[in-house]
């Protein structure tokens, strides 16, 4: 049984049997929210970073939130395989004291941002012609603008039950900011669902960018001074993007997903309302790679890895499991790579379908 489970919406399926998969017919790369779960896709970013996108034509935008940003950065990096290697390994490598505060967290957070960008990375990623990254944050608004402990959480639960009525009360607690490539003109009618703000991405703010879309409430501090947009408090991009539910359909050429899970939630809240899918038809020229159910049994504990781990393993297993997901990760790289060089398991791509999660 294959490591890797192809999805496809109905028009990406199409264009695949008859044409593969090739580097200058992807458009767009999606990254999801989840953080160590993406040490799964490790191996895979390694090959479209470093061989598959490396000569493609045509700019390749990406779009991300909180550590799906992350990973897409690395890409726009002068040297993407060395950048996603170094934030992979002082990810999974953190160590914490026994009763970490959000202080704490998000000091080893920016410690390990500005690991992976190095010197000019920030200006490599702000000015990169042909990889262009865009990065969801979200505005904090009412009472989730708080860092105190009792507001915060105030405002967490109202924001929880008003998404469980509908996502468009959202809107109440958070606003969607992108911060984008400057070379690219907005595509302001591209996201109507909520509130959302375009902003550059420059150099002198692609640090403070990605710390706001990582920064998890209750977790992390909030980020506020970021350039460009002072006055405003931001919290983690997945509260309102989680696994990217975005109309991209309406965006030309193919989508390529690279996606822990089989399926899709759309917002952070959602995964405590379990009658909320993604739209389906958002999806018709995405290709969403994923680790197999076989591949994911395969795995230290049989499973990918998550941040409970903080709390279930000693730091050390951790560690140590961690590392070890990534080695494994290179499986998913090899069968990408039979899949574009010779079209090994196009033959058994599934349809793209409103499941949530979970691997087949």
């Amino acid at each position: 049984m294959s490591d890797l489970q192809l999805i496809a919406g109905p028009g990406a399926l199409r264009h695949l049997r008859a044409h593969g998969l090739r580097a200058d017919d992807v458009s767009w790369l999606a990254g999801a929210s989840g953080g160590p779960k993406w040490f799964v896709l490790y191996g895979m970013d390694r090959y479209l970073a470093g061989e598959f996108f490396v000569g493609k034509q045509q700019p390749l935008r990406m779009i991300g939130s909180s550590a799906g940003a992350w990973r897409l950065a690395c890409y726009a990096h002068a040297d993407p395989v060395s950048a996603l290697q170094r934030l992979a390994y002082r990810y999974a490598g953190q160590i914490y004291s026994d009763a970490p505060d959000k202080h704490e967290i998000s000091r080893e957070a920016r410690a390990m941002l500005d690991h992976m960008l190095g010197d000019a990375g920030a200006r490599d990623i702000a000015s990169n012609t042909h990889r262009r990254l865009y990065v969801i944050a979200d505005r904090a608004r009412s009472l989730v603008r708080s860092d105190s402990h009792v507001p915060l959480n105030a405002g967490l639960l109202l924001a929880a039950m008003a998404n469980t009525v509908s996502r468009k009360l959202l809107r109440q607690f958070f606003e969607r900011h992108i911060f984008h490539n400057t070379l690219d003109q907005p595509p302001a009618d591209w996201l109507t669902d909520m509130p959302t703000s375009w902003l550059p991405l420059q150099e002198d703010n692609v640090r403070e960018v990605l710390m706001a879309t990582g920064s998890i409430p209750q977790i992390m501090e909030s980020v506020r001074g970021v350039a460009g947009s002072e006055d405003v408090v931001y919290r983690d991009g997945g509260i309102t993007d989680y696994h990217l539910d975005l109309p991209f359909h309406t965006r030309p050429g193919l989508v390529l997903y690279p996606h822990f899970y089989a399926g899709i939630v759309p917002g952070w809240f959602d995964k405590f309302a379990a009658w909320r899918h993604a739209h389906p038809h958002y999806f018709d020229n995405v290709v969403l790679l994923s680790p197999s159910r076989a591949f994911v049994n395969s795995l230290p504990f049989s499973k990918i890895p998550d941040r409970n781990d903080f709390r279930r393993m000693t730091q050390s297993r951790r560690v140590d499991y961690w590392k070890q997901v990534l080695t494994d990760s290179e499986r998913l790289a090899v069968a990408l790579r039979e899949l574009v060089v010779n079209g090994k398991g196009i033959d058994k791509i599934m349809p793209f379908t409103t499941r949530r999660g979970g691997h087949i």
